[in-house]
C-alpha cells in the first residue's frame, strides 16, 4: 500500500501555494481588507444592525477572491469535467482542504463561510447524480454560471436529527391545468438564504412519520408566494446567515421535484457524505495549525529562564493531539480513496460509518486543539489577536450541524453491530451458541 501523494497532487499543492502568494495575499492586504482576518474580524464581518447578517463589503471580497480563483482554474477543481471542472477526486479534495486549513485564517480559505479558492460545492454533484434530463436543460446553464444558489431546507424547529419525523408536508394540487404540489411547514438553519435564489425543501409526500420513504425534495424559488424568511438566528460565531423560514401554501409544479418522488433522503445523504469527509479534512487542517502554532510558541516563550516546551505539562497534551491528527489523517485519506472507488450512491450503504468516524472525530479534535492552543499561549491565546478563539467558535458548530456527533456515533454503532451496512447478514446470524464459552469456541 502506497501512502505517498501522487506527483500530480503534490505539484498542484505547490501551484496553489504560489497562486495564493501571487494573487490572493495581495487582495487580502489591499486597502484595509485585513480587518476581516485580524482581531477586528467578527465586527468587520457582521452587520449588527441588519439582523447580524454578513456585511456587504465582506461578501464582495469573498466573491472577488472566488472570481480570481475561477479565472486561475482553481475554483471548480472538484466539479465533474462535463460540467466545466477538473474532476478532482474526494482524496484530492481531502488533501487540499487540509492543506489550506493548516495555513490558518486568510482569504485563501475561510471556514466560517465555507469559502475557498478550491470550491466545495456538494450541490453540483447532487445535481449531476439526481436531476432529470429536463432539469438539466432548465437549470444546468444557470447553475454553472452561478445564477442559482440554494438553501438546504431539511432541519425543522422541532425536528433535526430525526428528519424522518419532519412536519413539513406537500400534497398534490392542480392549478390552471398544471399538476403540482402545495407545501406547508417550517425549516431551521437554512444557511445562505439572504443570497439564495432557491431553497431545497424536504417535505413528506407519502408514508408515515419515521419512514425513510415518502420524503420528496422540491426546488422552490424564493420568490414563490407564501415563502418567508421569519428570522435570522444569532450564533456563537457571527455573522449569521442561518434563518428560520416558512412555507405557507407554497405551490410548485411537478417539475420542481428533484430526483424521485418519495426518495428525497438519498439527496440529503449525497450532500452530507461529501460535506462530512471534506469538513473532516478542514477540521484536521485547522487542528494541525493550532498544534504547530503552539509548538512554535512553546519553543520561543521562556518563562523562568527556559523554553516553555521543556515542560511535560506542555509537551504531553500536544503529543496526544499530534498523534490523533496523524491517525485521523490516515483514516480520512483511506475513506476518501474508498469513496472514489465506488458508485456515488453506494457510499451510504457501504461506507457511511467511516465517513461519520472521520467527521465527528475531526470536529472534536479541532475544538480540543484550539482549546489547548489558547492554554499554551496564555492570555494572548485567549485574545482575539490570535485566531484560536475564532477557530474554536467556528468548528464548535460542526459537532452539531453536519449531523451531531451523537447521531454520527449512532451510525457507526449501527454498522459496527450489523443493524445496517455490509455486516448485517453476518451479524444477524450470530446466536448464543456462537459466543457461549461453554461450547469450546
Amino acid at each position: 500500500m502506497d501512502f505517498n501523494l501522487s506527483p500530480e497532487l503534490t505539484a498542484y499543492l505547490a501551484e496553489l501555494d504560489t497562486f495564493i502568494e501571487a494573487k490572493i495575499k495581495p487582495l487580502e492586504n489591499a486597502d484595509d481588507n485585513i480587518r476581516f482576518f485580524d482581531h477586528r474580524r467578527e465586527h468587520a464581518r457582521t452587520d449588527w444592525d441588519n439582523n447580524g447578517l454578513p456585511r456587504h463589503e465582506w461578501e464582495l471580497l469573498l466573491a472577488k477572491a472566488r472570481q480570481i480563483a475561477d479565472e486561475g482554474g482553481h475554483l471548480r477543481y472538484a466539479w465533474p469535467t462535463e460540467m466545466g471542472g477538473k474532476g478532482g477526486s474526494n482524496l484530492d479534495m481531502a488533501v487540499i482542504r487540509e492543506h489550506l486549513a493548516a495555513k490558518g485564517l486568510g482569504l485563501h480559505n475561510d471556514l466560517q463561510t465555507e469559502h475557498s479558492i478550491v470550491g466545495n460545492n456538494p450541490f453540483i454533484l447532487m445535481f449531476k447524480e439526481f436531476a432529470t434530463n429536463a432539469q438539466h436543460d432548465k437549470y444546468g446553464a444557470d447553475l454553472l454560471a452561478g445564477k442559482i444558489r440554494t438553501g438546504f431546507g431539511l432541519t425543522e424547529p422541532y425536528h433535526g436529527s430525526d428528519a424522518t419525523w419532519m412536519e413539513t408536508k406537500a400534497v398534490k394540487e392542480t392549478r390552471d391545468g398544471v399538476e403540482g404540489w402545495l407545501i406547508n411547514g417550517e425549516k431551521m438553519w437554512t444557511t445562505g438564504m439572504h443570497v439564495a435564489s432557491h431553497v431545497m425543501c424536504f417535505a413528506r409526500t407519502g408514508g408515515k412519520d419515521g419512514d425513510a420513504l415518502g420524503i420528496t425534495v422540491f426546488l422552490v424559488p424564493v420568490t414563490s408566494p407564501g415563502f418567508k424568511i421569519e428570522e435570522y438566528l444569532w450564533t456563537f460565531n457571527m455573522p449569521t446567515d442561518h434563518p428560520r423560514v416558512s412555507f405557507t401554501n407554497v405551490w410548485v409544479p411537478d417539475d420542481a421535484i428533484w430526483g424521485v418522488e418519495g426518495r428525497g433522503l438519498g439527496l440529503g445523504q449525497s450532500f452530507v457524505h461529501q460535506n462530512r469527509i471534506r469538513q473532516a479534512a478542514s477540521s484536521l487542517g485547522a487542528a494541525v495549525y493550532c498544534i504547530e502554532e503552539s509548538v512554535k510558541y512553546a519553543r520561543a516563550r521562556k518563562p523562568f529562564g527556559q523554553e516553555l516546551a521543556r515542560n511535560q505539562a506542555i509537551q504531553w497534551p500536544l503529543v496526544e493531539l499530534a498523534t490523533q491528527a496523524e491517525m485521523l489523517r490516515l483514516l480520512i485519506r483511506k475513506t476518501a480513496w474508498q469513496m472514489d472507488h465506488m458508485e456515488h450512491k453506494e457510499v451510504e450503504r457501504q461506507l457511511s460509518d467511516k465517513v461519520s468516524m472521520c467527521n465527528y472525530w475531526g470536529n472534536r479534535l479541532c475544538c480540543e486543539a484550539a482549546d489547548r492552543a489558547m492554554q499554551v499561549h496564555g492570555g494572548i491565546g485567549y485574545s482575539r489577536h490570535k485566531s484560536f478563539e475564532h477557530i474554536y467558535r467556528h468548528h464548535r458548530r460542526y459537532r452539531i450541524t453536519e449531523g451531531s456527533e451523537e447521531i454520527q456515533m449512532r451510525k457507526v454503532a449501527a454498522f459496527l453491530f450489523g443493524y445496517i451496512g455490509p455486516r448485517k447478514k453476518e451479524l444477524s446470524a450470530i446466536t448464543w451458541d456462537d459466543v457461549d464459552y461453554r461450547k469450546g469456541h
